[in-house]
């Protein structure tokens, strides 16, 4: 297994702040269109990216970088887990930039996941999905020491989502 501990020299890691909100709608516009053919609704990507940007009980964006150029992102979000009375940190919307693919960008971002989940001590795992036909993905996780978890994902898609209401729908 590499060690996840150190970022290649040439690759930054930080937080996200408000002026990556457009590289973050992109890279996850993007992540959506290459790796599942989605064409995802711009208003509501750029609101959910905006809400997560400015809200750290929804998610937190890292962003790495290359001599001042992003060139990668991923979201951390959290689930509690009672069985093991800690966080659990999801690793989602990881996307490098095709120009820097093959450079040690995920390798780096892994790494800043992995420095952050051990000086917080309430996590008590990461966790992150792909995929099942995105061989090349799988690859660079297995790569950084993850592991297929033999849990089956199961969703409803969207459940709750209902039509917009009218006026002329409106019920005195």
């Amino acid at each position: 297994m590499r060690d996840t501990t150190t970022p290649p020299p040439t690759c930054t890691v930080r937080s996200a702040v408000g002026s990556d909100l457009e590289f973050l709608i992109h890279s996850n516009a993007a992540l959506a269109r290459e790796t599942e053919s989605l064409e995802l609704e711009p208003k509501r990507l750029a609101l959910g990216v905006q809400l997560a940007l400015g809200d750290p009980q929804r998610g937190q964006y890292l962003v790495a970088e290359e001599q001042g150029l992003r060139v990668g992102c991923l979201l951390i979000t959290r689930e509690w887990s009672d069985w093991r009375a800690g966080w659990v940190w999801w690793i989602q919307s990881v996307f490098v930039v095709p120009a820097a693919r093959g450079r040690g960008v995920y390798r780096a971002l892994h790494a800043e996941v992995v420095a952050r989940a051990r000086e917080s001590a309430d996590v008590v795992g990461l966790r992150l999905y792909v995929d099942r036909d995105n061989l090349r993905a799988r690859a660079v996780y297995e790569r950084e020491g993850l592991r297929a978890s033999h849990y089956l994902l199961f969703e409803a898609g969207d459940p709750l989502r209902r039509a917009p209401a009218h006026d002329s729908d409106a019920r005195p």
